[in-house]
Order: structure tokens, then C-alpha cells, then sequence
């Protein structure tokens, strides 16, 4: 693809992709019909995803929230580390049937963490606790920055390992949604493969990827399609597929470091969260401010607290195309100035003419 291509093609993050699936994007709680019975809860199989502090536990609930919305049969299970504040866990525990708290695991891979630029992703190792939860049979894991936007519980026909392909590098698969089955076997295996080898990524996604390293080639049936794991990054790699497809989207994922949840929005704006997710954790927090404690290590090296609510940015100065494209590569994606909603509806609309 052309510079000049860059230039035409808006700068979009998950967040304002949903405005273009508005059939499939229902932010009111789902109710059955009258003289429809309740769906039949799986007791044996469940969605899990991972919060390591408050900030994404917010994205959890969110992700709960529009699970159930869609009225899905499987049980909802939230793996919380131990620096989650017990206010916000009392949260968690009335959209999840299950919230557990498991120790972090780092992979202190600060090297293999730079080229990425996400220092932050060490902690993801933990995600590897999924595979002990042996009381069920079969799990779809879901990260906490990724939401639905219909009923998905037909993942639970795939087996393990499936999952989407990475849109960076699609003969890896994105670890943000797998299909899976618990085993203490497999969990110490991983366990032991990462003592050994470690991550090429420094994350969870490099040694998944090592682990399980046929999926790019064995078995078609556990390449997920695009749509159960849609990035924005589809608007840059092959624009007239997402035209073509992306109003099919079934699960979003808000990728990049900065995430929706750490800015303020309004009720349109935040539709999901405002009527869901707020009212909650007003009751839990009463008038105490929201904020997990817990530190983490900065790129530099030194600790810094976690990304709090805050109002917009400054404005920031124009920057050319390929800037904003290294910027949204980076993950740092302008949501209250280039990047708004309102700015990339405008270029998608002159783009699409």
C-alpha cells in the first residue's frame, strides 16, 4: 500500500468501528420474549477472561455485560489478580458466575517487551491459569479489552487450539480469543515451556504461539474467522474486505495501550458502560475515587500507577499520515482529537464517495 494511500484511509480503533455495525451492536440489555422460555445454562463450559487490576477490570464488566446482553448459555468466569480493590471484585461477582484470584506471572522479558513497545504485556502470562479451571470441560478465553456483538457460543463447537489469526503476522494466531480445555497436564507443560523458552514476544501470545505451533498448518477447523477477533488494523492491511465483511463483526478487540475505559464519555458515547457498568461501581465505590493501587513498570523502568480516568488530552500537534499510522501501530491512538468519531466519519465518508 502506498503513502499516499495512508493518507486516504481514516486512522479507526475498535471503538468507533462499532458505529459501522449498527445491526449487530445492541448496547441495551437483551430480554426473551414473553412466551420464550430462559436459555439453558452450560454448567460444564464458560467464557473466561483475565483482570490484573481495576483499570481492566472495567473492560471485564464490560465484556460480561455485553455476554450476557446476548443471552449466552455458558458460564462467565473472571480470573482477577490480587491487587484488585474488593469493591470492584463485588462488581465482578454480580456479572460473572465465578471470579477467582490467582497470583500474576511476569515474564520480566523487558527486551522482547520493547520491540513491541508494551512493557505492560509481561503480566499477561497469567492468562496460563486459564487451563486449571478443570471443573470445566470447555473454555472460550476472551481478553478483558474485547467485547461482543452477538451470541457467540457456537466457539464452543471448535476444539482446542482455536483461535483467529494475528493480523500482523496471520501465521500466528492472536491470543485474545481461544477456544480451549482446561487441563492441570497442559498447564504445567506451558508452565515448564516457558521456564525453558520463554516468549519471543515477551507475552502470552509468543509462547501460546510456540506451544501450540501446528495451528498455522494442521487443522483449518481451529483458524477462527477474522470477525471473532476484529481489530482495526483490517482498515489499513485490506480496506475493501472490511467493507465487504465487517458488518458481520461478531467480537471486537480495542487493541493498543491506551484502552476506551481510560477516558470519561458520556452516555452516547458509552452507552454500555454508562447504563451497565457505572451504576455498579457507584454502589461498590460509593464517593471513594476509582483507582486499583497498583504500580507497573514503565518503559524507562520506573514504576508508574496505573492509567486513571481522565478528561481529553491537550491538543496535540498536526502530525502527517504516516506519523498518525506509526502512532496507531504504536497504540497510541488520539480518541478525543484526530482520531474522534466525528473526524473519521467525515474522512471515511470522502474516502467511500
Amino acid at each position: 500500500m502506498t503513502r499516499k494511500m495512508w493518507g486516504l484511509i481514516p486512522v479507526l480503533d475498535c471503538s468507533q468501528l462499532l458505529s459501522l455495525c449498527p445491526s449487530q451492536y445492541k448496547p441495551s440489555i437483551a430480554t426473551p420474549k414473553a412466551d420464550s422460555p430462559p436459555p439453558t445454562m452450560s454448567a460444564d463450559q464458560a467464557f473466561v477472561t483475565l483482570a490484573t487490576t481495576d483499570n481492566y477490570a472495567k473492560g471485564a464488566m464490560v465484556l460480561g455485560q455485553s455476554l450476557r446482553n446476548h443471552n449466552t448459555t455458558k458460564k462467565l468466569v473472571a480470573l482477577i489478580g490480587p491487587h484488585v480493590a474488593e469493591p470492584c471484585r463485588d462488581v465482578l461477582g454480580t456479572i460473572f458466575d465465578e471470579v477467582r484470584v490467582v497470583d500474576v506471572l511476569d515474564s520480566g522479558d523487558v527486551a522482547h517487551l520493547s520491540l513491541m513497545k508494551r512493557p505492560d504485556l509481561g503480566v499477561t502470562f497469567t492468562k496460563l491459569h486459564c487451563w486449571t479451571l478443570t471443573h470445566y470441560s470447555k473454555c472460550v478465553f476472551m481478553d478483558a479489552d474485547t467485547m461482543v456483538l452477538s451470541n457467540i457460543d457456537e466457539l464452543f463447537e471448535r476444539e482446542e487450539l482455536s483461535a483467529a489469526p494475528d493480523p500482523g503476522w496471520p501465521d500466528c494466531f492472536n491470543s485474545g480469543v481461544f477456544v480451549f480445555t482446561p487441563s492441570n497436564e497442559t498447564h504445567e507443560k506451558l508452565i515448564t515451556f516457558c521456564s525453558e523458552n520463554g516468549s519471543f514476544d515477551g507475552g502470552d501470545q509468543g509462547v501460546l504461539n510456540s506451544y501450540f505451533n501446528t495451528w498455522a498448518t494442521k487443522d483449518i477447523s481451529n483458524h477462527l474467522p477474522f470477525i471473532y477477533n476484529l481489530s482495526s488494523i483490517s482498515i489499513y492491511s485490506y480496506l475493501p474486505a472490511f467493507k465487504q465483511y465487517g458488518h458481520d463483526a461478531k467480537v471486537v478487540h480495542f487493541l493498543g495501550k491506551v484502552k476506551p475505559w481510560s477516558y470519561s464519555y458520556d452516555n452516547q458515547r458509552g452507552e454500555l458502560y454508562a447504563k451497565s457498568v457505572q451504576p455498579l461501581l457507584q454502589q461498590a465505590y460509593g464517593d471513594s475515587p476509582f483507582t486499583s493501587g497498583f504500580v507497573e513498570g514503565s518503559e524507562e523502568g520506573e514504576l508508574h500507577q496505573d492509567v486513571r480516568e481522565h478528561p481529553a488530552p491537550p491538543p496535540a500537534q498536526k502530525l502527517s499520515s504516516n506519523e498518525r499510522k506509526q502512532r496507531w501501530e504504536a497504540g497510541q491512538i488520539d480518541y478525543m482529537g484526530d482520531d474522534s468519531f466525528a473526524n473519521i466519519e467525515r474522512k471515511l465518508d470522502s474516502f467511500l464517495k
